[in-house]
This record gives structure tokens, C-alpha cells and sequence, in this order.
């Protein structure tokens, strides 16, 4: 039988202290002080951390609750997890959907199942995001990386100037894609000091000429969040996002933005479908040179349907829309991964330098939260002994290393309180 460690009888009684550091009843408020939290114990061997069921009331199904013992708590940056209540539903339709006598993944996409779950699925993005009536929603594919080629070919002439801010590896290869077909500008990089940063943007050298300023609202590998945006120079220019990795995460101001766009595979869904809001009136001025398929006029008109689209991916964005809208919306869906995110950070903050955080507090973001050990050479244990324990994709991208804990949407708080749990020990025994 294993031993218990101190750590996971606070998992089971939240009430019980742990050096200054308490799981119980975090506040919303996104501080993150640096605590220190000291080992109470030294063990010279594995640990099974075990996880109750959460104490904080539950607006859906089963989100916040302890997945199935069959499941693991997957922290992959995408594909990433999904709601377990999301894919029994799918389940329980795999075969015959709502007596259609047939699969979503046989349906004709223009018959009126199909019509009806694509429809469905708009309506209730619609209602997440309150997107205003002139903004088209499309379902693409390709990922968002089609729409590094996409937004210049449809907004832009070949010599129009467009301005880029590259807070990461998605903002740049953004920048470089848009090469091709315009004249992008590099107005601000965070590259010298390794992605840790956003500008002031009163300090940004915009060209009041540009057409478009581009940014990544979340960079998935570096993990650095915008929490408010830059407003273009140019008084008829438009703000043009990557929402890829903290779409539907928190509410947004839709108004704002000229287009937003996003892989649904972080946070609504699987691989395979993009979706990207886009204000009408920028629709149908694509270059001579697009193709059909990158046309955002052809997709508008079609709604969607020109050709076939993902029709299981977007059915399950669909599943996953309505369990947001069940859970009381991204205002409450905000508040969950606000606490979520604190409860990591306080823990990476209060290790004494054990676990380091690079990216500066004011930008952290909610949804990936890369971190490092004080003993790069412990990283792999750290991994192998994470994985017995049913926590699973915690390496850090190849391009960076270190450790990276993806907390979306779907992640329950179980899972990031087990993970803490998790770190404690693994210190407690490798300081």
C-alpha cells in the first residue's frame, strides 16, 4: 500500500494548513504572491497523490468534478482535454443521432440535420461571445495557420502596410506568412527577452497607414496573455487576433476586433475546425491571386457549406458551446479559470526557486502555464513520476523545454489541485 503524504490529506480536508499554503477557498483575484512553502517531509519513494471531488458548486454537468478512473488528467497544449460530460453525450449519439437512424458523420452537410447542428452551434457562440449581428461567424478549416495566409490575402494589396506585435512563435510565423502577400511590420518582439513580455502600448510606433494590427492574444507555447488590447492608429484600421488558445475562456468585446480567430482543438473542440469572426463589411476584397478555399466571401455566402466542412468537428464545437452556455456563460467560466490559474501560479511563486515561472506576473496567462526546475535534470523524473500518476502531456514545447501545465476550459479543478498537490511532494523529496 502506498504511504500518504501530507499533500494529498490536504486534497481530502481542505481545511487542513500546509505551510501558509491552502487549497482552500482561493479568492478570483489574480495576485499570485510568492509564498514560500517549505517540505515537510522527505520520502525516498513514490507517492500516490489521490484527488476528492471538488467543494465548489458545479454549473454544468460534471466539469468540476473528478474525472472517471479510467480517464487521465490530460494537460496537452492541443489536442487537449474535453469535457467528459461532452464526449458521453457524443457517445450516446455516435450511432444514431437523435433518431436520425445515422451518424453526424454520415449526414449529408446540406441536409437539415446538418443545417440544424451548424446552425445550433453559431447560435450559441453567438450568445457566448454576444457577437454583433454585422460579424459573419465561418467553420473553415486548415487551421490558424491558414489564416496567417487568409487575413492579408482578403484585407490587404500587395503593397499595404500592416503592423504585427510578436509576443511569441504564433505572433511571428504570423508576421512571416503575411510576407508574401503584404508589407507586415514588426512594431514590438518580444524575442530578445525569450517571449516573457506585452508592450505598453502607448510605447508602440504604430504606422498610421496600416491596414491591420495583428496580435496573438495567447501565446500557447510561451504562455504570455493579452488582458486588454492596443486600439490601431489608423482611424480606419482594425484589430485583427489569434484567439486560438484562450477562445471562449473569458468574455470578450467583440466590437473591438476586425476579425478573431482560432483552432478549436485548445478549447472547443477537436482538431480540425477554425472558426473566425469577421466583421462584414472587410468580407469580399480578397486579392485576384486567393484561392477559393482561402476566400472569406465564398465561405460567408455558403454559410460555411461551399464545400464540406468538418461536420463531426463542428458538431462537437456545437456540444461544447452548449455546455458553456449551461455552465452560466464565460463570465462564470472566466471565474473558474481565474482560480485555477491562481492556485498553479501560487504554487510555482511559493516553492522558494524550486519552480520558476519566466513570463512577468501582469501577463501570465490562464490557459498554459510553462514552468521549469530549479534541477533542469529532474525534469524527466518529474514527467515519468507525473504520468504514474495519471497526469499526462506536462513536457514543454521542444522549442523552449521545461514543463508546461495546459489548463483550459475542460481542465477540471481537480486536476490542477491534484497537479499541486503533485509538486509539493515531488520538492519535499528532490530539494
Amino acid at each position: 500500500m502506498a504511504a500518504t503524504s501530507s499533500n494529498s490529506l490536504l486534497l481530502k480536508n481542505p481545511n487542513l494548513p500546509s505551510n501558509g499554503f491552502s487549497l482552500k477557498n482561493p479568492t478570483t483575484k489574480l495576485t499570485f504572491p510568492s509564498n514560500h512553502f517549505t517540505a515537510q517531509t522527505r520520502l525516498n519513494k513514490s507517492i500516490s497523490i489521490t484527488c476528492a471531488a471538488t467543494q465548489t458548486k458545479d454549473l454544468s454537468t460534471n466539469n468540476s468534478t473528478t474525472p472517471s478512473q479510467d480517464r487521465v488528467f490530460n494537460f496537452a497544449a492541443g489536442p487537449a482535454t474535453l469535457p467528459e460530460n461532452v464526449l458521453k453525450k457524443a457517445e450516446s449519439e455516435l450511432v444514431n443521432w437523435r433518431n436520425s437512424g445515422m451518424s453526424v458523420m454520415e449526414m449529408s452537410h446540406r441536409g437539415k440535420d446538418f443545417v440544424s447542428i451548424i446552425e445550433k452551434a453559431e447560435s450559441d457562440l453567438r450568445t457566448l461571445l454576444n457577437i454583433p449581428s454585422d460579424y459573419a461567424v465561418l467553420f473553415l478549416q486548415g487551421g490558424a495557420t491558414t489564416q496567417f495566409a487568409s487575413i492579408p490575402l482578403n484585407l490587404c494589396n500587395p503593397n499595404d502596410s500592416v503592423d504585427y506585435i510578436v509576443t511569441g512563435s504564433w505572433g511571428d510565423k504570423a508576421f512571416k506568412e503575411a510576407q508574401k502577400y503584404c508589407k507586415p511590420n514588426v512594431i514590438w518582439s518580444g524575442k530578445s527577452e525569450k517571449y516573457t513580455k506585452i508592450p505598453s502600448f502607448d510605447d508602440l510606433k504604430q504606422n498610421p497607414d496600416a491596414k491591420y494590427l495583428h496580435i496573438c492574444a495567447n501565446e500557447t507555447i510561451h504562455g504570455v496573455e493579452f488582458k486588454d488590447y492596443p486600439t490601431p492608429k489608423n482611424k480606419d484600421g482594425i484589430l485583427i487576433a489569434d484567439m486560438s488558445s484562450n477562445f471562449c475562456s473569458k468574455p470578450v468585446d467583440v466590437s473591438k476586433f476586425g476579425i478573431i480567430y482560432a483552432g478549436a482543438q485548445k478549447n472547443v473542440g477537436p482538431s480540425g475546425v477554425t472558426i473566425v469572426i469577421i466583421r462584414k463589411d472587410l468580407i469580399g476584397n480578397a486579392q485576384e491571386i486567393t484561392p477559393v478555399m482561402l476566400d472569406y466571401k465564398i465561405h460567408a455566402e455558403n454559410n460555411s457549406l461551399y464545400n464540406t466542412p468538418p461536420c463531426y468537428g463542428i458538431y462537437m464545437c456545437g456540444l461544447v458551446f452548449e455546455d458553456l452556455v449551461n455552465q452560466g456563460g464565460l463570465v462564470e467560466v472566466e471565474k473558474r479559470n481565474m482560480k485555477k490559474a491562481e492556485i498553479l501560479y501560487n504554487a510555482i511563486d511559493g516553492s522558494g526557486g524550486f519552480y520558476r515561472c519566466p513570463v512577468e506576473k501582469s501577463v501570465r496567462s490562464l490557459m498554459n502555464v510553462p514552468f521549469t526546475l530549479e534541477k533542469s535534470e529532474l525534469e524527466a523524473e518529474f514527467i515519468k513520476e507525473a504520468t504514474k500518476e495519471k497526469m499526462v502531456q506536462l513536457k514543454g514545447h521542444r522549442s523552449v523545454g521545461g514543463m508546461r501545465a495546459s489548463i483550459y476550459n475542460a481542465m477540471p479543478l481537480p486536476g490542477v489541485e491534484k497537479l499541486v498537490a503533485f509538486m509539493k511532494n515531488f520538492q519535499s523529496r528532490h530539494a
